[in-house]
């Protein structure tokens, strides 16, 4: 590793959580991971949290093993999920664990919220943010109604990357693109809306002032600079939303693109200059998220692979252990178009089988069930890409730009035959990769802080020279695809 620019990026997610160092050389970047952990969900009487000194302790592991083998880092930067948060006291002391956005707390929360503090329309005509029962928002507002103690005696509360910064440094910030997801952010003056604030409960002030991605947050404090032995390295607020990691790691030289954030789930957006908030977004619930440079993700969320997992995990119960190679096989063998489903459907956001779900929908919509293994990996994959081609629709007319070509990130731009049937599908070249976005936009975003990239446009450059992202091309009969796709959308509804 260089030792001159070597940045640690702690990427967590809500299964798991990741260390990869990432040195810079001035053009090319080069990763390796060197730790990975579990992150889990707490259940304790009915209530939900996150284990944030698991965490803690994992990241303090991290370090005592970057000072054993005598890394000079440059910085670190913490990425992780947004919307949560946790409460400190006016002592500086963290009032109990962060709940976590699947706590049923919040269910039905924003319609009690529209009804008592302000309306629907309102809201996201503040906001730009699709409504969601886990919204920060939803998450203060239920908290005050509860008389939930930590929220009652708060000084502050911190994002899960600002919490977890300060938990390093004992400073206190609250980094834009994360505290963006919680609907409670006015995306023209990127600060917090104080009217929505006091709607929920909330003091004016319980959020710390917002800092904008690259800005130094503090130093490890001098205890744990001697404990794990690495100094007083300086800890960046990068990108915190790991989304936002993603699309600031996306390799481009333009524009005119749009991104699928893809994996377990999917997200599909644009990336704009300035919020797009009218009531044609407002009906289709599309939301508008912080990015670097002050842009907005204006974006969709798609059910991603969940279906297929879901499924995956049954055949295996079954006995059946099949590889991903062994299910596009399969899935050849079977007739295409056969039937579709809209995997944004609410009956497929946990259902006790999924296989049974996917044969229920097809028959409540007068299509044929799958009756095989095949079939049921051709339903699911066909029914993703439609799904995209349906939002990219949405995007083209939203969008102040012509979108050229279609990036995709994360874990799901290892999926070969599915980003060549989104290409096909789409009529639009296909860039896929890199796969690890989240991670190296983190690490961009810390080099970029140390005066080693000017901007945006700069950090993709060194994407592009650093990685090798894989290109498709659109192949077969246009015509057929859109004959398809009209079915998709009588099949679907949508």
């Amino acid at each position: 590793m260089n030792i001159k620019n070597t940045f640690l990026a702690f990427d967590i997610g809500a299964s798991s959580g990741r260390a990869v160092l990432m040195s810079f050389n001035g053009e090319k970047f080069e990763m390796r991971e060197i730790h990975r952990f579990t992150n889990r969900i707490l259940e304790m009487h009915g209530r939900f949290f996150w284990d944030i000194f698991h965490i803690y302790s994992e990241l303090k592991e991290t370090l005592k093993s970057c000072g054993k083998e005598k890394f000079h880092l440059t910085s670190i930067g913490i990425d992780t999920w947004g919307v949560d948060f946790g409460y400190v006291g006016k002592d500086g002391v963290l009032l109990g664990l962060p709940r976590a956005y699947r706590d049923p707390y919040t269910d039905g929360a924003p319609e009690s919220f529209f009804k008592k503090g302000m309306a629907k329309e309102e809201v996201y005509k503040r906001t730009g943010i699709q409504i969601m029962n886990f919204n920060s928002l939803y998450q203060l507002y239920q908290a005050n109604e509860q008389h939930y103690t930590p929220f009652m005696i708060a000084d502050k509360a911190l994002f899960i990357p600002d919490l977890l910064s300060y938990m390093l440094t004992g400073k206190m910030v609250c980094e834009y693109t994360d505290a963006s997801t919680s609907q409670l952010v006015n995306p023209f003056t990127k600060q917090m809306d104080k009217e929505l604030l006091k709607a929920t409960g909330a003091k004016e002030d319980l959020f710390p002032p917002i800092i904008m991605p690259g800005t130094k947050i503090g130093t490890l404090t001098a205890a744990l600079a001697k404990e794990t032995g690495v100094g007083e390295i300086p800890v960046i607020a990068i990108a915190g939303h790991d989304t936002a990691s993603a699309v600031a790691a996306i390799p481009t030289t333009d524009r005119e693109f749009a991104y699928l954030s893809s994996g377990t789930w999917s997200l599909m957006g644009i990336e704009s200059e300035e919020p797009i908030i009218n009531e044609k977004s407002f009906q289709l619930n599309f939301t508008n998220e912080g990015g670097i440079d002050g842009t907005i993700r204006f974006l969709k969320n798609i059910t991603g692979m969940w279906l297929l997992e879901r499924c995956k995990d049954e055949w295996k119960q079954a006995g059946n252990d099949y590889s991903y190679e062994e299910l596009i096989e399969l899935m050849l063998k079977e007739e295409a178009y056969r039937s579709f489903v809209n995997p944004n459907a609410d009956c497929f956001a946990n259902p006790v089988n999924m296989q049974e779900a996917i044969a229920n929908y097809c028959a409540k919509t007068h299509q044929p069930t799958p009756n095989n293994v095949g079939q049921y990996v051709r339903c699911i994959f066909e029914s993703l890409a439609f799904s995209y081609r349906s939002v990219l629709y949405i995007l083209k007319d939203m969008a102040k730009f012509p979108i050229k070509r279609l990036h995709i990130i994360g874990g799901g731009a290892k999926n070969n035959f599915l980003n060549q049937l989104i290409a096909n599908v789409i009529q639009l070249d296909v860039v896929a990769g890199p796969s690890e976005a989240t991670a190296i936009g983190n690490g961009l975003m810390q080099a970029r802080s140390a005066g080693l990239l000017n901007d945006r446009w700069d950090m993709r450059k060194a994407v592009l020279s650093s990685f090798s992202p894989k290109n498709f091309k659109p192949q077969g009969n246009a015509q057929e695809y859109d004959r398809a796709y009209e079915k998709f959308i009588q099949s679907t509804n949508l």
